[in-house]
């Protein structure tokens, strides 16, 4: 069972940046992908990024490529989210998610798990 927190969320002008940040509750952190994704409000889970259980991998989705980056502290049992130039249609509900195989995090499929979602709210 793994437990994720996320923290970092808020009220933003277009053009600015956030960095969320999401805690994990388990043993070896390094075992498990991890992610983000997004949902606003009437339309379906989106995927962010993500990243490998060691970090050397990551991916994103095509309306944040060159705007956000995932990174991870498996020390630390940390995952973050920089994210930069927001638009407004990056408001959204973001979730913090890990996936059992460290090798699938690709896409919103690869996740078993979920933290409660914190909001970004961008403001045109």
């Amino acid at each position: 069972q793994v437990q994720l927190a996320e923290s970092g969320g808020g009220l933003v002008q277009a053009g600015g940046s956030l960095r969320l940040s999401c805690a994990a509750s388990v043993r070896t952190f390094s075992n498990y992908a991890a992610g983000w994704l997004r949902q606003a409000p009437g339309r379906e889970r989106e995927f962010v990024a993500g990243i490998s259980g060691s970090g050397r991998n990551t991916a994103y989705g095509g309306s944040v490529k060159g705007r956000f980056t995932i990174s991870r502290d498996n020390t630390g049992n940390a995952v973050y989210l920089e994210m930069n130039e927001l638009k407004p249609e990056d408001t959204a509900v973001y979730y913090c998610a890990a996936g059992i195989s460290p090798y699938q995090y690709y896409e919103a499929g690869s996740y078993d798990y979920w933290g409660q979602g914190t909001q970004v709210t961008v403001s045109s």
